[in-house]
């Protein structure tokens, strides 16, 4: 049977102590999330860039070689 690939993949983690941040990236558009986890609060958004758009990296870079 054929292994399954991730829809998504951490790109970057930082711990805070209360919970941790993740950027998250989907392998099928590339589109960046936000996420994060805490004791009381977590959540997840689109990463946006300074302009207010979307980030999107190549999702060709996550692709299985």
């Amino acid at each position: 049977m054929a292994k399954k690939e991730k829809r998504f993949v951490v790109k970057e983690q930082q711990d805070l102590g209360f919970g941790a941040m993740y950027v998250l990236v989907d392998t099928k558009t590339g589109v960046n999330y936000l996420a994060t986890v805490g004791l009381a609060v977590s959540g997840i958004t689109p990463l946006l860039d300074a302009n207010g758009n979307v980030v999107i990296d190549s999702a060709a870079q996550y692709m299985p070689e």
